[in-house]
């Protein structure tokens, strides 16, 4: 595997991670939102992620090359974006506008402790990469001062 296919692997976890961090803010700013657009309260959003494969030229490039798995660069890419289909919380509110018959307001699928661990994770697992960047840019100087 080759320094930059190393990087590319790291870039790309760094923006499915940001991705997954703008997703829990999204969701944690909607929280109390009781009407969307598309009717209803907001729904919970999550990132799916899954391993990027190789496309087109550079995938033909490989496979005539004879590059075996352990070799090819990788990565992470986000498939989707999914709501949450868990059923929405019911709120005794009578004075909210939104509020049925009986006086209860159905608020977001939103567990302000579930996007607060899932911003948490997606912040270490940055950090993470933002290291192995690091180490990868360190370990490409120190080869270049060899030939010095």
């Amino acid at each position: 595997m080759s320094f930059l296919s190393s990087m590319n692997i790291s870039a790309s976890a760094m923006t499915a991670q940001r991705l997954r961090l703008d997703i829990a803010s999204q969701n944690i700013a909607n929280i109390d939102t009781t009407r969307t657009e598309a009717g209803g309260p907001y729904r919970r959003k999550m990132v799916v992620l899954e391993a990027r494969n190789e496309t087109g030229f550079r995938k033909a490039f490989i496979n005539a090359a004879g590059i075996n798995r352990q070799q090819r660069g990788g990565g992470v890419r986000v498939s989707q974006i999914a709501e949450d289909t868990s059923p929405f919380k019911s709120v005794y509110k009578p004075e909210h506008p939104d509020a049925d018959e009986n006086g209860y307001v159905q608020m977001p699928n939103v567990d302000l402790i579930k996007e607060t661990v899932d911003s948490m994770s997606a912040t270490r697992s940055y950090e993470a990469n933002i290291t192995a960047f690091n180490a990868i840019k360190m370990m490409a100087g120190k080869a270049l001062e060899i030939g010095k």
